[in-house]
């Protein structure tokens, strides 16, 4: 999805309108937005691969935007599912109260997800705006450091060390990274521009960690700024659990404004993918109209998990699910996350060259633990009249909690908060102890922030928790590279070209959020998933229509750089 400003809109001798911050790059700028908005569609397979199988393993939002497009192409996808339909965008209702949906995994989405929003508003589904701190739809946010506790509608509000602070931050970001010139650049959808900005920071910075670029900007000289910047942060709240990782990784989300002006989706996001299941497509390739994915299963559900995956010939992969049953396929995209092929999948190694086999080894995953509560009503919009205060707000801490949200769910309903969302070492703190456990842990923690406010006895409902690096099949909520890992990323993401590769290893396509460059963000998902659609087809002979190339048509002149292995 593009502007809906066209480029040229504007009369002579008139500034031309900015278009929005898109996720267009910087590693990959291609645009995937434009290339799904096509009139001609994503491309054709030829009349004789009509109705060919393609297996592809993983239900959740990579593999179901996967399924959906090559069943609109005339394929026949075969989904395989441990679990539900979903993955990591998982909505859980509380018990005995239906209707309000808890977000274990992603939960907010920023606009500049445009290919992602291109499936949440095809669907028809609404958005409201995410209540982050210091957010102009939050009514209020409380920073809570060393037992200091600071009350504010907007940044002006707070001490001037944190006006300090966030002026050091968008400085270094000028200074050392180049932000206003590669934001322009992403606006102007210009991809030489962006890969001369990007290809040099990719060569200076692939080894320097986030705490080590702040440590070294002028601006972050103090240890004081630093340290306020990682437990507050700026948008989203504190980063200093990103700070052992690649600068290249917080660069991804900074210049695309990923960390921006975030929404959620009402009635939960898990909608997105199990409608894409459900829904018909109006004029597939092949199919009779209104054909789904469920329709093309029996019982209308995927197969169930994957359990053994290897290549049988003539260059065909066959799978084994849990059931025993087994299927072979001339193609298939793997979606689920990459470390079930070391440990919860039996492979045999001829399913990747070894350098991939390394890169998938190599992949490095930051845990995340949320816990939250359903209350009586939005309490918290009550205002204490001795101080003119909410009685609660959106809260940024250094005590266990971190990060707590406060999610209205209209009048007349229940509250929703997340007592806590923390990730990395932070949630490993949560790990050995139970749902209730966590919440007590969790209450006496805001008691020292709200020592006025009695959460508990607005509490109506048995808490809802997840580790997500403790979840069977995930072992981790989300991609996050260490520095010197640009190379196993790029092996990763660039499998969907391979034409380069020994034809012993084709068919078998990569797709998901580990897979992506911005893994945590659901827009990452679904780029591999285009990734991989483009792939398959191109893998069966097929190919996209000259007005509108996909993702492996422009490989060569988009490619992210490469750097030196020697």
């Amino acid at each position: 999805m593009t502007s809906a400003i066209p480029v040229n809109a504007h009369e002579p001798g008139q500034q031309k309108p900015a278009r929005p911050l898109t996720m267009f790059g910087p590693d990959f700028p291609f645009a995937y937005d434009d290339w799904l908005a096509h009139p001609t569609g994503l491309g054709e397979v030829p009349e004789g691969e009509h109705g060919t199988e393609v297996a592809v393993i993983g239900g959740g939002l990579s593999g179901i935007v996967t399924a959906h497009e090559l069943m609109k192409l005339g394929l026949r996808p075969v989904v395989y599912e441990a679990h539900e339909i979903g993955g990591r965008l998982r909505s859980v209702e509380f018990e005995g109260h239906p209707g309000v949906v808890a977000e274990m995994g992603a939960m907010r989405f920023p606009p500049s997800s445009t290919s992602f929003f291109h499936y949440v508003r095809g669907l028809g589904l609404s958005t409201t705006r995410f209540p982050n701190p210091l957010d102009v739809d939050t009514p209020s946010t409380v920073v809570d450091l060393k037992g200091e506790t600071h009350y504010a509608r907007t940044l002006d509000d707070l001490p001037p060390l944190y006006r300090e602070v966030a002026d050091a931050w968008h400085e270094t970001l000028v200074s050392r990274a180049r932000l206003e010139e590669m934001q322009a650049a992403i606006r102007d959808r210009d991809p030489k521009a962006i890969k001369a900005i990007w290809d040099d920071l990719v060569e200076r910075l692939d080894d320097t960690t986030f705490y080590g670029f702040l440590a070294a900007s002028p601006a972050f000289a103090s240890f004081r700024h630093r340290e306020v910047f990682g437990q507050v942060g700026f948008g989203t709240g504190g980063w200093d659990t990103d700070y052992p990782n690649s600068m290249l990784e917080i660069l991804r989300v900074v210049f695309t404004a990923a960390d921006d002006d975030h929404l959620s989706i009402e009635g939960g996001c898990q909608q997105v993918p199990v409608r894409l299941w459900e829904s018909g497509a109006a004029a597939p390739a092949h199919w009779p109209a209104g054909t789904s994915l469920a329709s093309l299963h029996s019982g209308g559900r995927p197969l169930p998990a994957v359990t053994r995956l290897h290549r049988t010939e003539p260059n065909h992969l066959t799978v084994t699910d849990a059931d025993g049953g087994i299927r072979t396929f001339r193609a298939a995209v793997f979606t689920a996350q990459s470390w079930n092929l070391l440990s919860r999948i039996a492979c045999d190694e001829a399913l990747f060259p070894i350098d991939h086999w390394t890169a998938i080894e190599r992949t490095h995953y930051m845990g995340s633990t949320k816990l939250f509560c359903l209350v009586d009503r939005p309490f918290w919009k009550d205002v204490d009249p001795a101080t003119g205060r909410h009685r609660m707000s959106m809260t940024l801490t250094d005590r266990m909690t971190r990060g707590t949200y406060l999610l209205d769910q209209g009048e007349g309903k229940p509250g929703l908060i997340c007592l806590s969302y923390t990730w990395a070492d932070d949630s490993l703190k949560w790990l050995p102890l139970s749902a209730t456990e966590r919440m007590e842990v969790m209450l006496s923690s805001l008691r020292e922030i709200y020592p006025d406010v009695d959460l508990r006895r607005h509490i109506i409902a048995s808490p809802v928790t997840v580790s997500w690096e403790s979840e069977r099949d995930y072992m981790g909520a989300f991609k996050a590279n260490l520095p010197g890992h640009y190379r196993y990323q790029r092996r990763l993401f660039t499998h969907f070209v391979q034409d380069d590769l020994p034809e012993r290893y084709r068919g078998l396509f990569l797709a998901g959020d580990d897979i992506s460059w911005t893994a945590g963000w659901a827009e990452g998902a679904v780029q591999t998933a285009l990734n991989a659609v483009w792939g398959v087809v191109n893998h069966l002979g097929g190919r996209t229509h000259p007005d509108n190339p996909g993702p492996g048509d422009l490989f060569d002149e988009l490619a992210p750089v490469q750097l030196p292995e020697d």
